[in-house]
This record gives structure tokens, C-alpha cells and sequence, in this order.
């Protein structure tokens, strides 16, 4: 069996500083055929994966030889860290490899949204109709407040650019010290507060146990009647029956969610937006371009091969 393990789509060129070193197999399909992915890890020394893949403690029992998990994004919900840890695996994220193509995903849905009813006239003019008024209902971002949860690199990205576009930035995030420069550009604030006085919430923290549900129906409630909400963060942050209330009632004016607690969707766990007003539903790709596809791939099989030769 192969020494490195691949389960999901990665740019095929990073793979050359392997060749000649490793036999690698790559099956993008691997993350959904548990058998297969047992099968094939067995003298694996290395598995990279997207966020599809379950690297369960199950999993890492069935590779004696695994020295690294490769990370294609910076998300680790779907990796068992404390085994890892237990058995000395590296896990390696692509650690702000996707910062850009996030950031630009959130100024470009935070645009489309607050003139929504702009975009939303094409088929109306090809029909000969001219909805002018209706159309020109929508409101600048500039001058406005962004509220960022979760800021560490990807939120401090998301900053840098909302603030080139005239926005005010209040951020929350327990975890960045007080002390540190990225409050310098940023009011500290707490939840509450921030969701309280921000025209546009994005979410940028992990899925742990204390942010399951974060966004629920109270939390919601907090934010300004007409605020837009924008998850490319992790599926699960916000309540999804809760969020389609909130749209549905017109107290928030809208909301971007790029990632779900059930991925892939499905019809069943889908129908909770059905009919949800001024709502863009994407497959999990906020952080997927080309680009960053280049830069991520390229990251993380260095990183795994940093790991592989014993180097910090």
C-alpha cells in the first residue's frame, strides 16, 4: 500500500517535491468509502485531507504507521486531535493558505446582499419591466460597523479589507490577548455587545462544544433589525432554524452561510431554507479558488513532509 494517502481534491503539481520519496495514492473519493480508507492507510506514514474526511480514532487505529495528518484548510473539527496526540501524530493545517479567497468571499456576499433587490432584476427587465425605485433600495457598506467573531488570521484579513471599503471593525474573540497589535485596528468587544452594534456579523471561529449553537434564537435577537449575517466559518456556529426564522420574520435583511451542520446538504436538512428570503446558500467554498487552492496544496504537502523529515 501506499506511504501517502490523499482522500480529497488537491492541486496534483504539489505533490512533486513527494515523488521519488513517497508511492502516493490519491482517491478523491475516499472520505465517503470508510472500508477503502481503512484498507488503504495500513503502511501509510501520511493522510491528507479536506474537511469530508472523518479522521476518527477508529481510523488512526487502523495506520500503525502514521506519522502526519495533512490538513487541505485550517478547520480541525474533523480530525481527532486528543488521538493524534496520544499516538504523536502531527497534524498539519494550510494555516492562512485560504485567508484571502474567505475575506474576498465576505466583502463580495456583504456587497451583493445590502443591495440585493439591485441584483435581483434581470429576468424583470428582459420582461420589458423597469423597477428602478424597488431596485435602488439598498444601502452602501461604507460608514457601516463589521462585526467579526473569531479574530485570528482570517477574521484579521476580512478587517484589513472592510476597512479599505470605509467600515468600522468591533471583533470578539477570547482567545487573542488583550495585548495584542490586531485590537489596535479593532474595537474588543463582547458577543453581545458586538452583535448588538454591528450592521454585518462574519464568523470566523472553530466548532467546539462552547460554539455549537453559538448564534442561537436569543443571540440572533441581539443583532440590529435589517443586520446581515455571514457564516463561511464551520457549520453548526449558527442555529439553522433559528437563522431561518429570523430571515423569514424580516428582522435580519439577510445572511450568506457557506457551511452547514450537515455537509453534504441534503433535501432533508435543506428544507429549512426553503422559501427563506434574501438568503445565499454556497457548498462550502468561501475559502476555494484557484489560488488558494495552489497555495493550500502547496502548504500542506510541505508541511507533511516537514513532519515526515523530523523538522519544526
Amino acid at each position: 500500500m501506499a506511504d501517502i494517502v490523499v482522500t480529497e481534491f488537491l492541486d496534483s503539481a504539489a505533490l512533486k517535491p513527494l515523488e521519488g520519496r513517497f508511492s502516493v495514492h490519491v482517491d478523491t473519493a475516499l472520505w465517503g468509502k470508510p472500508d477503502a480508507l481503512a484498507a488503504s492507510l495500513t503502511d501509510a506514514v501520511a493522510i491528507i485531507v479536506r474537511n469530508r474526511t472523518q479522521v476518527t480514532a477508529g481510523v488512526i487505529a487502523q495506520a500503525p504507521r502514521l506519522k502526519a495528518v495533512g490538513r487541505l484548510g485550517v478547520g480541525l473539527d474533523n480530525i481527532d486531535l486528543a488521538a493524534c496526540k496520544a499516538r504523536n501524530i502531527a497534524v498539519c493545517p494550510a494555516v492562512g493558505a485560504n485567508a484571502v479567497s474567505v475575506a474576498e468571499y465576505v466583502i463580495g456576499t456583504a456587497l451583493l446582499l445590502a443591495r440585493s433587490a439591485a441584483y435581483a432584476t434581470t429576468q424583470r427587465l428582459v420582461a420589458g419591466e423597469w423597477p428602478r425605485e424597488a431596485a435602488g433600495a439598498g444601502w452602501e457598506i461604507s460608514g457601516k460597523r463589521l462585526g467579526i467573531i473569531g479574530y485570528g488570521n482570517i477574521g484579521q484579513t476580512v478587517a484589513g479589507r472592510a476597512r479599505a471599503m470605509g467600515m468600522s471593525i468591533g471583533a470578539y474573540d477570547d482567545f487573542l490577548p488583550a495585548s495584542a497589535p490586531a485590537w489596535n485596528d479593532a474595537e474588543r468587544q463582547t458577543l453581545d455587545q458586538l452583535l448588538a452594534q454591528s450592521d454585518i456579523v462574519s464568523l470566523h471561529c472553530p466548532l467546539t462544544p462552547e460554539t455549537k449553537n453559538l448564534l442561537d434564537t436569543r443571540r440572533l435577537a441581539l443583532m440590529r433589525k435589517g443586520a446581515l449575517l455571514i457564516n463561511a466559518a464551520r457549520g453548526g456556529v449558527v442555529d439553522e432554524v433559528a437563522l431561518a426564522a429570523a430571515l423569514k420574520s424580516g428582522h435580519l435583511g439577510g445572511a450568506a452561510m457557506d457551511v452547514f451542520d450537515i455537509e453534504p446538504i441534503d433535501t432533508k436538512s435543506g428544507a429549512v431554507f426553503r422559501d427563506v428570503p434574501n438568503l445565499i446558500l454556497t457548498p462550502h467554498v468561501a475559502g476555494v479558488t484557484r489560488e488558494s487552492n495552489d497555495r493550500i496544496s502547496t502548504i500542506t504537502v510541505e508541511n507533511v513532509l516537514r513532519a515526515l523529515e523530523g523538522r519544526s
